[in-house]
């Protein structure tokens, strides 16, 4: 049981990875030196971005940090998702765990391939920053894992996350 949740925890990993860069590859070919495309006109418009920083712009230039931080929490949340419990209970949290996986690989493949993440979703409505489709999952992943701790989560529910019996 524990191989095919793993199995497909893993698979799911890979099919968000693939959507996420194949999204950035289609941006690159055919938002990259356009005009922006609006979707819903003063609400949602694709606009091709190269993003050398963190969330908002922060941190430009610092991709080595990125990759590292990105691959940490990757591993982190692929051994969170192998640690927690198999119970129909504990999937929001591997939910979680995979989502987090998934952005984080999806936005580090493209600083160590390009130096740069391919941003292209911009909320014209409310002016927010242009995003992508890996910090999709990883504002999910974080949003559903903040979710369950504050007010799902027991105490007694976490040393289970480390491998430990209560």
């Amino acid at each position: 049981m524990q191989k095919k949740r793993l199995f497909f925890g893993s698979l799911w990993i890979l099919l968000l990875l693939l959507l996420d860069q194949g999204t950035k590859a289609w941006a690159v070919r055919d938002l990259r030196g356009a005009s922006p495309i609006s979707l819903i006109p003063g609400v949602l418009e694709l606009h091709y971005l190269e993003n050398r920083g963190a969330a908002f712009g922060i941190l430009q230039n610092r991709q080595i940090f990125f990759i590292f931080l990105a691959f940490m929490i990757f591993f982190a949340a692929f051994r969170l998702y192998q640690k927690s419990s198999p119970s129909r209970r504990s999937l929001p949290f591997r939910i979680s765990m995979i989502l987090l996986a998934s952005g984080a690989a999806g936005n580090a493949v493209d600083r160590a391939v390009r130096g740069y993440v391919v941003d292209f979703i911009y909320f014209s409505l409310i002016d927010f920053p242009i995003f992508n489709t890996a910090d999709i999952c990883v504002s999910l992943g974080t949003a559903l894992l903040l979710v369950l701790i504050l007010f799902f989560m027991k105490e007694e529910d976490f040393p289970k996350l480390w491998g430990k019996d209560v």
